[in-house]
């Protein structure tokens, strides 16, 4: 019997299976829902903020002394220079400003992420040196898109969907004057890096480094915060290394250094 003649109809029937699969794997990943939380952030910039007084830069990576640090969104106004990131996440979040983690809770599931206003901070950082700016100047701004539901009280800088635009538009004090921002945006677009392959893979590859330099390090068993590595000062065991909370005397979670 020729299988290849019977299995022949089953097989065209079921082809478009496949790139539907694939398509299937590329929007459930990681890069295509922060590609696509970003896409409704420039939108909604774009719809609700008028261009003559808002400029929107986005997707801006710029060098650091231990690499590179990339920016999903910079808006720059009279009123300031907006640095926004974009999570686009479901679930209940919980979190503060200060904690180091917030949490996830999917069901019965929970994840830590890194405190995306901390992970933002590196951002103004190296925008106002780029810059020459103050702290009034720059607003760091997060904006969750995507199922998402705060279960804890958030600052007034961590929105949902469309609050960032109203939190953008009720900044109403002049930071800078035209001149100024005409300058703010030659700089950014002067001083970030081309929007190249070869830039864009060295930038992920030093997120990695980042990420794998942090997984090897313990964790808090208290707070699960970061721990450093300090040595005994007194005592029958002075001279001998332990991992102490970072937090000290904050928290006092220890581990014993191997």
């Amino acid at each position: 019997m020729d299988y290849t003649q019977t299995l022949q109809p089953l097989f065209n029937a079921l082809w478009y299976l496949i790139p539907l699969a694939i398509l299937a794997a590329v929007i459930k990943s990681p890069w295509f829902k922060g590609k696509a939380g970003e896409a409704i952030v420039n939108l909604s910039a774009r719809l609700f903020l008028d261009k003559t007084r808002y400029h929107l830069i986005k997707n801006v990576t710029l060098p650091t002394e231990d690499g590179t640090t990339q920016i999903d969104h910079i808006i720059v106004s009279r009123y300031g220079v907006f640095v926004v990131e974009t999570k686009n996440m479901k679930g209940w979040i919980f979190g503060s400003e200060k904690q180091r983690y917030w949490t996830q809770k999917i069901f019965k599931s929970s994840h830590k992420f890194q405190n995306p206003l901390h992970q933002n901070y590196k951002h103004v950082k190296t925008l106002q040196s780029l810059l020459g700016l103050g702290d009034e100047q720059v607003h760091s701004l997060v904006v969750f898109v995507g199922d998402a539901t705060f279960k804890t009280p958030m600052p007034e800088n961590v929105t949902y969907g469309g609050g960032y635009i109203r939190f953008i538009k009720a900044q109403t004090e002049e930071m800078l004057s035209d001149i100024e921002v005409r300058k703010v945006i030659e700089a950014i677009e002067s001083g970030r890096l081309a929007a190249t392959f070869g830039n864009y893979r060295n930038h992920v590859t030093h997120v990695k480094e980042i990420v794998t330099k942090k997984d090897s390090e313990p964790r808090c068993p208290k707070c699960q915060g970061n721990m450093v590595r300090r040595k005994v000062k007194r005592g029958s065991n002075v001279g001998q290394e332990f991992w102490g909370c970072k937090s000290f005397p904050k928290c006092r979670g220890v581990i014993r250094a191997s």
